[in-house]
């Protein structure tokens, strides 16, 4: 089945073989989102699992991110239509001083399967320009990542200066990356916080509508684990 072969060239890392199967998919009729789900993600998750129990090294899985991204850059297009902002909008993007982004991709990816409008900052975010992206795009929820030990206070810059901006009430707030641990987003006032992206996966598809229909004030210091 297509869907097994694009799982097998992001687990791969082939790029270019993403890419064709992609385009091949959406010929015989599958829908962009059901590719992305059935196979982009899927490559993913396979990668993601490996990762966390260590069966892989971080060049493998740079080469399957960018087989991923490969594919996301055929189907991409589709998914970011206007209909889908009804469906929300999430900003992400790793901190100043964290040039990172395989954890970041990933999650994007799988943000982008909700069907909700996604923002890419990007890398090497400073809190003031996560404020000003937030004052300008107006989220249901911002995604603040951090893969190293060093830049993990800067997750607490970006709240304090939403916070100084009065952009905080009601913005849900969640933290990832390898450093950050439950205490450690409680601590800083996250509301979310998750160990991988599959976690994440499995929380947004629960609760990502209550999370958007939600208009009070967040409620800080939760984790996945609630």
């Amino acid at each position: 089945m297509i869907f097994d072969d694009i799982i097998h060239s992001i687990a791969e890392g082939e790029s270019e073989d993403t890419i064709e199967l992609t385009k091949q998919a959406l010929a015989q009729g599958y829908s962009a989102s059901s590719i992305l789900e059935k196979g982009l993600i899927k490559g993913m998750d396979i990668i993601a699992e490996k990762y966390r129990t260590e069966k892989v090294n971080v060049p493998e899985v740079l080469m399957a991110t960018q087989s991923m991204h490969a594919g996301l850059s055929v189907i991409e297009p589709i998914l970011s239509t206007p209909a889908k902002k009804e469906l929300g909008k999430i900003i992400l993007g790793t901190v100043a001083g964290d040039l990172h982004d395989i954890g970041l991709s990933i999650i994007k990816t799988m943000a982008m399967a909700t069907g909700a409008k996604v923002i890419d900052l990007g890398v090497n975010v400073t809190p003031k320009k996560f404020a000003s992206a937030v004052r300008k795009e107006k989220p249901n929820i911002l995604m603040i990542s951090a893969l190293l030990t060093t830049t993990m206070s800067v997750m607490k810059d970006v709240i304090d200066e939403l916070e100084a901006q009065g952009l905080r009430q009601g913005l849900k707030i969640i933290v990832g990356g390898a450093p950050i641990t439950d205490a450690f987003a409680k601590e800083i006032g996250a509301d979310y916080t998750f160990e991988d992206a599959i976690q994440f996966r499995n929380f947004l598809n629960e609760n990502l509508n209550k999370l958007l229909v939600s208009k009070g004030p967040a409620r800080k210091n939760r984790s996945v684990h609630e």
